[in-house]
């Protein structure tokens, strides 16, 4: 069945806190039948673009980002690890590439990395590279001298989020401002690198912090390619250990109201997926996300299996990306 070509609506960077807010609030079939138009405007809306996530350096991280069983300062179960060697990640990329993903993304848990760090990633996102795979790294804050240096090494994808809102930032975090993260985001954009940029849901937050930072993403001078919306994922020893659940509705919402914000990023539905069922990852790909994290573990924690996403793409008639 052919399905109609959809006008695609501008491209703002103006958006109001009030208006993100009205959005995220309308009656939920309301707002996924404008995600959804908004999806097939830009996007062919039974495809799915698959990433593959490495952590290559684990633990040790002297930041105090309350969500993450990595901080050096709480007791998880997580086992601190020096950078991983160019052949172990290359296996790890090779892998991911014949499992579908056509991006390797890998993280280390660094505040920032240091000069010698950076030459032996930069050696590990050349041998990436020349998989024909597209290369990602979050390794902390970036200068501009460092971001053109990974720019050189053929780098096509930084991550770095903004986590929350700018008002509730400092609940979560302390080590780093907002402003600190912002101008991250600036020296990766100024070395000409794609932004992989989003949050997390269900730290506390309110709706309105919600709305705050898909605000903040938006009316970046241009949106993120990649936009990275994760559910908390609770682990034991840090202090969101005991946060409460939120309503998988909201969730919902948050990913829909993305997408009508950024409607030519890729939206990807990524950390929290193991705390869902089948039906309502169906219906974060029917409200706009159109991108996942594939394999059997994210950074530290547990990801839905390969054949389980395959099996599922299969009965939901999904493509993958090639």
């Amino acid at each position: 069945m052919q399905i109609p070509l959809i006008q695609k609506t501008a491209i703002r960077h103006d958006w109001q806190l009030s208006e993100i807010i009205d959005i995220f609030n309308q009656p939920l079939n309301d707002l996924l039948f404008q995600a959804q138009l908004a999806h097939r405007a830009y996007f062919d809306p039974n495809q799915i673009q698959l990433s593959a996530l490495l952590n290559i350096k684990t633990g040790a991280c002297p930041e105090d980002c309350a969500y993450c069983p990595q901080s050096a300062r709480y007791e998880t179960s997580v086992e601190a690890a020096p950078l991983m060697d160019i052949a172990s990640v290359l296996d790890a990329a090779q892998h991911a590439k014949t499992q579908g993903a056509t991006r390797f993304c890998m993280g280390a848990a660094w505040r920032s990395p240091k000069a010698k760090d950076l030459d032996k990633v930069v050696e590990i996102v050349r041998a990436v590279k020349a998989l024909n795979m597209e290369t990602c790294l979050t390794l902390g804050m970036l200068s501009a001298e460092q971001a053109q240096v990974l720019k050189d090494a053929g780098l096509d994808y930084y991550n770095h989020n903004l986590d929350t809102s700018p008002e509730y930032y400092e609940q979560i975090i302390t080590t780093r401002t907002y402003q600190d993260r912002l101008e991250t985001l600036e020296n990766v954009r100024l070395a000409d690198i794609k932004v992989c940029c989003g949050g997390i849901i269900g730290m506390g937050e309110s709706v309105k912090d919600r709305a705050a930072m898909l605000m903040t993403l938006a009316n970046l001078n241009q949106h993120p390619e990649s936009v990275p919306i994760n559910q908390l994922i609770k682990i034991e020893g840090t202090p969101l250990a005991d946060a409460q659940a939120i309503d998988p509705f909201d969730f919902i919402r948050c990913i829909a109201t993305a997408r009508l914000l950024m409607p030519a990023s890729y939206i990807r539905l990524s950390a929290g997926r193991t705390e869902m069922d089948d039906a309502l990852q169906a219906l974060c790909f029917f409200a706009g996300a159109n991108s996942i994290f594939y394999g059997d573990k994210l950074l530290t924690t547990e990801n839905p299996t390969a054949q389980h996403d395959v099996r599922l793409f299969e009965r939901l008639g999904i493509q993958t990306v090639q």
